[in-house]
């Protein structure tokens, strides 16, 4: 299936690694020309050489940190001054701190805010001239079940990232006469490197083995085992093509089966 990407433009936020890395590697491999950007410049530049050699394809690499300003207006006028344009956005970030109400402060919330939040507000304000100028473009969040299920210890995210959906869906209206598409794509348990200390720490604390809670997770899990950060890829790549061209304003978990929400 052609899915139409061929020379279109993305721009995929912390994509050194994960569930970001594995964006860029699919987009590239469908002859998109793909922005990287993470805070880490040596793991970020490895991770653009990977996806370069790995499809031959026009990469650039830009340090950033997403929250602050000033480094979101550089990766989007890196990616323009180079290509001209940007046709896809996907917006990505590490996950606030764990706690409960009481655990956390206002610099807590202030910081989740700022990473997980803002970050998506910016990238979008940004990008959004480009693609009306384009005649149209794909703007794809990851953010987490926690929109649909809220996670035990995890008031933060549980929060946050439910704003997060709401700008989407508010956008997915706001910018449709621009032919502009917004959606939301919500991983479940996902095995990345956050995952695997997620495990390993929980393993500690109950004095278990980390094979033992792996298990756990897993049998939680319809499908019973863990997710690859490709398969959040997938979702996100056919969402950002044309064979998705009527679709907007969703908000999609990858997750197994395990989100018992119908809607």
């Amino acid at each position: 299936m052609d899915l139409g990407l061929q020379g279109k433009v993305a721009i995929v936020v912390a994509s050194s690694k994960g569930m970001g890395k594995a964006t860029a590697m699919a987009l590239a491999a469908e002859g998109a020309r793909v922005t990287m950007c993470a805070r880490g410049v040596d793991v970020l530049a490895k991770a653009a050489q990977d996806v370069q050699e790995t499809h031959q394809a026009d990469v650039l690499a830009v340090r950033a940190d997403v929250t602050r300003h000033e480094d979101i207006k550089r990766v989007v006028q890196e990616t323009v001054g180079r290509w001209g344009t940007v046709n896809i956005l996907v917006n990505n970030a590490g996950g606030p701190l764990p706690g409960t109400f009481v655990d956390v402060d206002d610099g807590a919330w202030q910081s989740a805010f700022e990473l997980n939040l803002l970050s998506t507000i910016r990238f979008i304000r940004e990008v959004v001239p480009h693609m009306r100028e384009a005649g149209g473009g794909a703007i794809i969040n990851i953010q987490s079940v926690s929109v649909k299920e809220p996670i035990d210890n995890l008031i933060l995210s549980n929060s946050i990232r439910s704003g997060v959906a709401g700008l989407a869906k508010s956008l997915s209206r706001e910018l449709a006469r621009d032919r502009i598409r917004v959606n939301t794509v919500l991983p479940g348990a996902i095995q990345t490197e956050r995952l695997r200390q997620v495990i390993a720490g929980q393993a500690q604390r109950q004095g278990k083995s980390i094979e033992e809670v792996r298990r756990t997770w897993e049998e939680e899990i319809p499908l019973g085992r863990l997710g690859e950060p490709e398969e959040i890829a997938d979702m996100i790549v056919f969402l950002a093509s044309e064979r998705a061209s009527y679709v907007s304003g969703v908000t999609v978990q990858v997750d197994g089966g395990k989100v018992r929400s119908m809607i």
